[in-house]
């Protein structure tokens, strides 16, 4: 990446780059996504966007319904993914889903089991939102369904409520299986992990997708706006916040995969590697694999929330072509 092509992609050149497809698949798969945030694993699913030097392929997904409650978000959502969503709580629009989709996705909120949250788990407020990806599912009866939550679930404070929701969503009649991920094994430049819950209909099994060990580090994500002057217009501004305890001291690493990009630092997101600066919000959604050209609403705070929030969008990426493989296994082995 070099620091004009980034500045000179101004929002909604993201979208110029979907449409610059080399070929619209024949089939489409209709997806129903819960708790889509500003689109992060919906963008993976769809595809034909670039990051760093790599193009990732349209994917033959159609999102056919979307929802979210921040309104930042939604609206974050509906300008990039050129797609209407519905803003709001989830309990009040079950009735407007689709009577069919082949597959179910969504991030539910994990603050509740989060490592640096309350870790409140069955008894959080958010966490059970699961329930309603249970419903949709019921609802819409897809072929396979994608949750994504926190690495806290596999620990002490979380693995009852672990077997409890993986016990729930078995219930609906689907063969689930879970895996956690490092998000820097599949192109991120950075050290996330998160669970990936799957659930699917028939007697073949999901291959989850195999990493690829290479990480690219934060320099090579990041060298290119060392120079870079703060632009708002690419989001390419940061937090003053001083030194605090913490995450606030926390610098990255030049030769290494940035560690995680959280919802929640109050303004106290890590330092760069090289500048006395903290990370940009076009920084740290690099770090989290979206294309320059993806533009987020709202202030600040909300902004660095909805960055921290999302699923990458490069991992998201590999697990759908992984769905597709499931769906369309001799497609996907004749070439098309």
């Amino acid at each position: 990446m070099r620091a004009e092509s980034a500045i000179r992609n101004l929002p909604g050149s993201f979208n110029q780059t979907v449409a610059k497809l080399s070929g619209t698949p024949v089939k489409t798969y209709r997806v129903v996504s819960l708790f889509s945030g500003c689109g992060g694993m919906d963008l993976g699913f769809l595809g034909g966007f670039s990051f760093g030097d790599r193009f990732y392929d349209r994917l033959p997904f159609r999102i056919v319904w979307a929802n979210d409650i921040n309104t930042a978000a939604g609206c974050t959502y509906a300008e990039n993914m050129k797609h209407s969503i519905v803003v709001g709580d989830v309990a009040e629009h079950m009735d407007q889903l689709p009577k069919t989709a082949e597959v179910v996705i969504g991030g539910f909120p994990c603050q509740d089991v989060s490592i640096n949250g309350a870790r409140q788990g069955a008894n959080g407020e958010r966490t059970i939102l699961y329930k309603y990806m249970i419903s949709a599912i019921e609802r819409t009866k897809p072929r396979i369904f994608v949750a994504e939550n926190v690495k806290g679930l596999l620990q002490a404070h979380g693995k009852d409520f672990l077997d409890t929701m993986l016990s729930d969503f078995a219930a609906t009649g689907y063969r689930v299986s879970h895996r956690l991920y490092l998000a820097a094994d599949y192109g991120v430049p950075q050290m996330r992990e998160r669970l990936f819950i799957v659930g699917v209909k028939g007697r073949r099994e999901f291959e989850h997708p195999a990493p690829d060990l290479r990480h690219m580090t934060a320099q090579e994500a990041l060298s290119d706006l060392e120079d870079a002057k703060e632009n708002e217009a690419i989001g390419h501004v940061w937090s003053k916040a001083q030194a605090s305890p913490d995450q606030g001291n926390r610098r990255l690493k030049a030769d290494k995969p940035a560690t995680t990009i959280r919802a929640e630092h109050h303004g106290n997101i890590q330092w760069h590697y090289n500048l006395d600066r903290r990370l940009s919000l076009r920084e740290a959604a690099r770090l989290q694999s979206f294309p320059d050209g993806f533009r987020f609403h709202g202030g600040m705070r909300e902004r660095e929330r909805m960055i921290g929030n999302a699923v990458p969008p490069v991992l998201a990426w590999h697990i759908a072509k992984a769905v597709r493989e499931f769906l369309d296994p001799g497609r996907v082995r004749a070439g098309s």
